[in-house]
């Protein structure tokens, strides 16, 4: 069982605002047995993740401001690597580097990743560093989606702290183009039918000539 997200996150503050609340006593036994070693990734995460088109990456500016920062690609972009460790390439984009600048003074991130055609998420910690091409080309060519356009300039590089899934409250269902496709699929091959065979009994009904 992962525990090392929520004790990483739990302060003495919520644990008293748990307690008020009536909630401590289950998020206890949550962190019990918890111990600073990090939440191992297994082959459901990487399941989850290998699926993921993309998600949603948060860092900290040297003056304590949180900075999110959406990331897409392919599915399975993100890749779960040895070491309990996770990576991206970075692609080119509007040069702003804020996200890349944060890690220099701090490294923690979190990301968020969602399933909402299935009501699913998955929150990560970690410690983030970057590498860039110059200095691990093979890595990069790696992390690199087969196929894709887009112009790689750094690695992003994650060991997971801690992860943890949420429950599927308020989670709205949304589709991509691709899954909407898959899911009316039967419905248009039976509309394609049945407009030939509405074509072949409009001719067969013509008054002959």
């Amino acid at each position: 069982m992962a525990r090392n997200y929520v004790h990483t996150l739990f302060t003495d503050q919520a644990r008293a605002m748990q307690a008020l609340d009536g909630s401590r006593e289950a998020y206890a036994r949550m962190e019990e047995g918890a111990d600073g070693s990090p939440d191992l990734i297994t082959e459901k995460e990487a399941g989850f993740i290998a699926l993921r088109d993309s998600f949603y990456l948060a860092s900290v500016t040297p003056e304590g401001w949180p900075y999110v920062q959406h990331r897409g690609g392919p599915a399975g972009f993100l890749k779960v690597l040895e070491g309990n460790r996770l990576g991206f390439a970075d692609y080119r984009g509007n040069r702003q580097h804020v996200s890349t600048s944060n890690l220099v003074a701090d490294p923690r991130v979190s990301l968020f990743l969602m399933d909402y055609p299935n009501r699913r998420r998955l929150k990560v910690l970690g410690h983030a560093r970057i590498a860039t091409a110059a200095e691990e080309p093979e890595l990069l060519s790696r992390l690199m989606p087969e196929g894709y356009k887009a112009l790689p300039e750094r690695a992003y590089l994650i060991d997971v702290v801690g992860y943890d899934w949420n429950c599927p409250q308020h989670i709205t269902p949304r589709f991509t183009e691709a899954e909407l496709a898959s899911a009316l699929k039967p419905m248009a091959d039976e509309l394609t039918r049945l407009r030939a065979e509405n074509e072949q009994l409009r001719k067969a009904n013509s008054p002959k000539e």
